[in-house]
């Protein structure tokens, strides 16, 4: 299975064989947007992705379509790399910038010391607790739902791991960090949880995912500019498309 990179060639015989694209997922948009945008676009009935990404984030998104969406099970447990910003100081009901802040607390007294020292500790093999605001299913209800209902109630925590942090900048309140993790890693619990050992709380401000496995967002297509080149060099759909 062909799987397309920002410089390669698109044919018409991608229609009819399928294909895997690697896609740079805009801010706002949800997995499940670029999806429908590129199964509308391309008039291709099959279209999925290997991996959700949050909607305020950015990012490599990996999307099967047509006969690619068989091979998509293939990219699901491979680890993955994000760039995370976070904010210390500030708690939220989401663990991240689009949820209601519940807890501000002074920060003036961390230091970058402080803060590396947690990165390094926060490394390896771990449990984590999946956020209440996560798609996590309890006894078949996504937790998200319950949340939005005001429900809270008893997750399992998860074995993760975390394979590589490193702190990239400090500008205080701000942090901003590379983690390489493996499937099912919540980057904003992983903030969350930073905050709370450095004794202050913390959201997750900004995150992009770089890479998944050996694929890297440098080689990914803007969403807009792979739907214009494939209506550029193969159309905008036709029965063929239609059926693959």
């Amino acid at each position: 299975m062909q799987i397309l990179k920002k410089n390669d060639p698109i044919d018409a015989s991608l229609a009819r064989q399928g294909f895997i694209a690697l896609i740079n997922k805009p801010q706002d948009w949800t997995s499940f947007d670029v999806v429908n945008k590129i199964r509308h676009a391309l008039k291709i009935k099959k279209v999925g992705h290997a991996g959700t990404l949050d909607p305020f984030a950015t990012g490599l998104l990996i999307v099967g379509a047509g006969r690619g969406t068989r091979a998509l099970s293939q990219f699901m447990n491979l680890d993955k790399t994000y760039r995370a910003v976070i904010r210390l100081g500030v708690e939220t009901d989401t663990y991240d910038v689009t949820g209601k802040v519940v807890k501000e607390q002074d920060t003036q007294m961390i230091t970058r010391q402080d803060v590396e020292a947690v990165i390094n500790e926060m490394q390896g093999e771990m449990l984590q607790v999946p956020p209440m605001y996560s798609a996590k299913k309890i006894k078949g209800q996504p937790l998200y739902k319950l949340a939005r209902k005001g429900k809270e109630v008893e997750r399992e925590p998860q074995k993760v791991v975390i394979h590589q942090a490193k702190m990239l900048s400090w500008q205080p309140p701000l942090v901003e960090v590379e983690l390489t993790v493996s499937k099912g890693t919540y980057i904003r619990t992983y903030a969350h949880d930073l905050g709370q050992k450095l004794g202050v709380g913390a959201m997750l401000a900004e995150l992009a995912r770089t890479k998944i496995g050996a694929f890297c967002l440098e080689e990914s297509f803007e969403l807009n500019a792979f739907i214009e080149n494939w209506k550029q060099t193969v159309g905008q759909g036709d029965e063929d498309h239609k059926r693959a």
